[in-house]
C-alpha cells in the first residue's frame, strides 16, 4: 500500500530493452612493441598507454642496443577491439618514437598491426594469424592502374616514377620493416608486461 503522502518509486526504462542484451562483449590481445624512445618521453609514453587503456602503465624500460642513448619497452596488453589503432594514434605524434602495435583479430574485426618511425610515419596493414600482410583488391588495382600509368606521367611528374615493384613494397610496408629490423633484432630477450584494459 502506497503512504498518500509519498510519491511512488518507479522504474524508468523498466520495460526498455537493455542496451547490452544479447551483445557478446569482445576482448582481444595485443602488444605494444616502443623499439625506441628518448628516456625523457619515457613517462609520458606511459601515460599516454594508460590514457588508451584505462588503467596506470608502468612498461619495463631497457636500453636499446641499436641507438644508444635510447630506451625500449614491450607490453602486452588485453582489451576492446580498435585498442591497437587508439594506442598509435595516442603516440604517433611525437617524432621521436619507433614503435609498433598490433591486435589479433576478433568477431567482426581483422587482425592488425601498425609501425611508426620518425621519418616514415604510420603504416597499417591487416594481418592473417602468421603476420603476413593482406592487402585489399582495391590497393591492389589502385597500384596497377598507377603503374599501368607512370610512363605517361613520367615527364609531367617525375616524383612519382615508382615501379610496381616499389609500389607493392610500400603496400607490404618494406620501407618500415627496413627501418624497424635493426631495433626489432636488438630487443630480443627483453622483459614483457601483461596488462589487462578496463572498460
Amino acid at each position: 500500500m502506497q503512504d498518500a503522502g509519498r510519491p511512488r518509486a518507479e522504474v524508468v526504462g523498466e520495460d526498455e530493452p537493455h542496451p547490452l542484451a544479447g551483445r557478446v562483449l569482445v576482448s582481444v590481445r595485443g602488444v605494444l612493441q616502443v623499439h625506441s624512445a628518448p628516456p625523457a618521453l619515457c613517462s609520458h609514453v606511459e601515460w599516454a598507454v594508460a590514457g588508451v587503456v584505462g588503467v596506470p602503465v608502468s612498461l619495463p624500460w631497457v636500453g636499446q642496443a641499436a641507438a644508444p642513448g635510447m630506451v625500449r619497452a614491450e607490453l602486452d596488453w588485453q582489451g576492446s577491439p580498435g585498442t591497437s589503432a587508439a594506442i598509435t594514434s595516442a603516440l604517433a605524434g611525437w617524432g621521436r618514437l619507433r614503435f609498433e602495435a598490433t591486435e589479433e583479430a576478433s568477431p567482426g574485426c581483422d587482425a592488425v598491426r601498425y609501425s611508426c618511425t620518425p621519418d616514415l610515419g604510420v603504416f597499417s596493414a591487416v594481418t592473417m594469424a602468421n603476420g603476413d600482410i593482406l592487402i585489399p583488391e582495391s590497393r591492389l588495382r589502385a597500384v596497377l592502374a598507377l603503374a599501368a600509368a607512370t610512363p605517361v606521367m613520367a615527364g609531367s611528374l617525375p616524383d612519382r616514377g615508382n615501379s610496381l615493384e616499389d609500389e607493392i613494397a610500400l603496400l607490404l610496408g618494406q620501407p618500415w620493416d627496413d627501418e624497424l629490423e635493426p631495433f626489432r633484432c636488438a630487443g630480443d630477450g627483453a622483459p614483457v608486461r601483461w596488462l589487462h584494459a578496463t572498460g
